[in-house]
């Protein structure tokens, strides 16, 4: 029991209730909802959905892709997403079967096998390739990947003793009865095209893209290959401390240019439906952070590694970071375009997540970007 000397329990007890009512005052209205404010916006095309597929890879990185035609050339083509999938599968197969099911496969993917694909196949238009029938109005490769699968692990398991070629025909023909057929040529605008000469147009060449990351298991300043399901291909990265990999972003966004994300998105603080992804210092605010500015963890290397090694961050999504804002205090987001659609009940900010910069520290796995929005001083250091 409180006491003040001289004075009675119940003008104790009174003030104890006033000074309690005070302070839950004070905290209500020092509480800030967010108010947004953009710094940077860089073009960019409208955010659709990815639908019942796992193929957030390929539609991040066509967006990235699109706003370096932007960049580029001045002009606003709407690439097609499913045509670097139907171009990717077949590479997948292989690498399965080859590896005799030790492999990944599945719907998934990075950055790099766009980048792959379109240096393979080039890029078509979304009004070439749609990689949906007539009588389709959304994607859906649950039934394909099974399908897919059901044949591989039969080639695997070899029921005649000697694997017919023939297997990557009777994939190919799979694709091309769920997606379409790769087109040799086609018209755009009145001209015709091969995918490559398309791409040529676009003034896209796959050698000037990289992707950089930040992990303590290989040297920093040089390439290795990130050890994560997805990297079916086995891409290399270039590794970064990770305030200069903070940097690298930071740099691109103000001179231009935008960057594909791999990220992990399987945190209760990662919302689409609020429209925020953050990192709470304290594990109270993981509610109260979806609607009001709270502090944040400071985020180091070594927590970032921790959490990388202990399967907290896991290469779950990619998205298309296309600028930056500031709330009313002053903190810096990312503005990163989500694949997840426009519906107003699932997903706020039109379908774009504002991304802290603990977020950003925390939890990306990479970033691609053109290698002309590294500074010299980077470059030099990853040999570019």
């Amino acid at each position: 029991m409180f006491y003040i000397a001289g004075k009675s329990k119940d003008f104790n007890m009174k003030n104890i209730f006033f000074a309690a009512a005070l302070v839950a005052n004070f905290l209500t209205i020092n509480a800030q909802n967010y108010e947004f404010k953009e710094t940077i916006n860089l073009e960019h095309l409208p955010v659709i959905s990815q639908d019942q597929t796992g193929t957030c890879w390929s539609y991040s990185t066509s967006s990235f892709l699109e706003s370096e035609i932007i960049r580029l050339t001045g002009k606003h083509i709407d690439l097609s997403e499913m045509y670097q999938v139907r171009t990717t599968y077949p590479k997948k197969a292989e690498n399965f079967v080859m590896r005799q099911g030790k492999a990944q496969f599945s719907q998934g993917g990075l950055s790099h096998d766009v980048i792959n694909s379109a240096a393979d196949y080039g890029l078509v238009p979304v009004s070439v390739f749609t990689g949906l029938s007539e009588d389709e109005k959304k994607h859906n490769h649950s039934e394909m990947e099974m399908v897919l699968n059901s044949m591989l692990k039969t080639y695997i398991d070899n029921p005649g003793k000697s694997l017919s070629p023939k297997w990557k025909e009777a994939v190919s023909s799979i694709l091309d009865i769920y997606l379409g057929e790769i087109p040799e040529k086609f018209e755009y605008e009145g001209k015709e095209f091969s995918p490559m000469s398309f791409m040529k147009m676009t003034k896209i060449n796959p050698k000037d893209y990289v992707t950089v990351t930040s992990f303590t298991q290989a040297p920093f300043y040089e390439k290795f290959i990130l050890n994560i399901p997805d990297n079916f291909s086995n891409g290399s990265l270039y590794n970064l401390p990770l305030d200069q990999f903070i940097a690298v972003i930071d740099e691109a966004l103000q001179n231009g240019y935008t960057l594909a994300l791999d990220a992990d998105v399987s945190e209760p603080t990662f919302s689409a439906k609020y429209g925020v992804a953050f990192i709470p210092e304290n594990e109270d605010d993981k509610k109260t952070g979806l609607a009001e500015i709270i502090e944040e963890k400071k985020i180091t290397q070594e927590y970032r590694q921790q959490e990388f090694e202990n399967f907290n961050t896991t290469d779950d999504h990619l998205m298309h970071i296309v600028g930056k804002l500031v709330d009313q205090k002053g903190n810096v987001y990312y503005k990163v375009k989500n694949s997840w659609g426009t519906d107003e009940k699932r997903v706020k900010n039109g379908g774009y997540v504002y991304m802290s910069v603990a977020y950003m520290k925390a939890k990306a796995i990479s970033v691609l970007l053109h290698k002309d929005a590294l500074n010299k001083r980077v470059k030099k250091k990853l040999s570019l």
